[in-house]
């Protein structure tokens, strides 16, 4: 019978494998950066888009990204709830209290908001911009060399700025695009918060975002996309009065901490988002900055008071990793 030869052996204590597991995948975590989980995200804003008015209103494509994507219908925003004070939250990533920004109306002599907004980050790690709105105060969030494109349409209406993106989608596919529609916040001051009026905005806006998910599907690059639907603030309705007297009739206001004006919805559509998800875990408005940034690989900044919504999204494989 044939001896066997003794062999050695070496036993490695399991103390030794973990820190050599731990080394690796610091490395690997170094020489990847952040996970690029999209090539293209769209921030959409519905001004004074309260999750109460959206669900009543005509509004399918909308509705059908909520339902098909990962969404709540409680994220929150900033206190005052109000428009540009609240975008700049959701475009800055921190509070009020950080960028300053107070005032609601364009005041070209304070010039642009004084703290990184996610175009100015996303332009110093190489990618294109572009800002489409209704409104001129959002000049306010335009930093020099931060944003590609900056357009108001005249008139400056939901499909107006849906056809001036529509048209940049398809000649230069943006990598970070921003649009508001400012219609519902218009008329929902005019008329009240729940008005024939302001439902009939709410679905012009979303004849509109049907209009930008179409250019994106004809630039080739929805399957490398993801849609961010959110809002600035809520409202509520309140009466009129002239000469101490009740007229009969309400218009909307909003910038109080009462649920109706600080409610908003967030919903993620898009590449690597998990379907007909709802999203459990708490969202602010400046969690948007966070979650637009991670999304394109881009770790955000320790300064930004947000943070990705990652439970929105699925997990992608390290070997997945990709630099910007």
């Amino acid at each position: 019978m044939a001896k066997l030869e003794p062999r050695c052996c070496f036993l490695i204590p399991m103390k030794s494998i973990f820190l050599f597991l731990q080394v690796f995948l610091l490395c690997a975590a170094a020489a990847f950066g952040a996970l690029k989980r999209a090539d293209h995200v769209f921030i959409i804003s519905f001004d004074q888009g309260a999750p109460a008015g959206i669900q009543k209103a005509e509004m399918p494509v909308f509705k059908a990204m909520a339902a098909e994507g990962s969404h709540t219908w409680q994220a929150y925003t900033i206190v005052p709830s109000i428009t540009l004070p609240s975008h700049t939250s959701m475009l800055t990533g921190v509070g009020i209290q950080k960028h300053q920004v107070l005032w609601n109306d364009y005041q070209p002599d304070k010039g642009p908001v004084g703290v990184p907004t996610v175009f100015s980050i996303a332009k110093e790690h190489g990618f294109t911009t572009a800002l489409f709105a209704t409104k001129e105060k959002f000049k306010t969030l335009v930093r020099p060399g931060s944003v590609d494109t900056f357009v108001v349409p005249e008139p400056p209406v939901a499909q107006g700025v849906a056809d001036a993106c529509a048209a940049e989608v398809l000649k230069s596919k943006p990598n970070l695009c921003f649009i508001h529609f400012g219609d519902p916040d218009v008329a929902g001051h005019k008329f009240g918060m729940n008005s024939p009026e302001k439902m009939k905005a709410f679905a012009e806006c979303d004849a509109a975002l049907k209009t930008i998910r179409e250019a994106v599907k004809a630039a080739g690059i929805e399957a490398s996309s993801v849609f961010i639907l959110t809002a600035d603030h809520g409202g509520h309705d309140v009466p009129e009065v002239k000469d101490g007297q009740p007229t009969g009739k309400i218009y909307g206001s909003h910038g109080s901490p009462a649920k109706e004006d600080v409610e908003i919805p967030w919903v993620a559509w898009g590449k690597e988002v998990k379907p007909g998800f709802e999203i459990a875990a708490p969202v602010v408005i400046y969690d948007t900055a966070a979650t637009a940034l991670w999304l394109l690989g881009i770790d955000p900044p320790e300064s930004f008071w947000g943070r990705p919504v990652a439970s929105a999204f699925a997990p992608v494989p390290v070997a997945a990793a990709q630099k910007p």
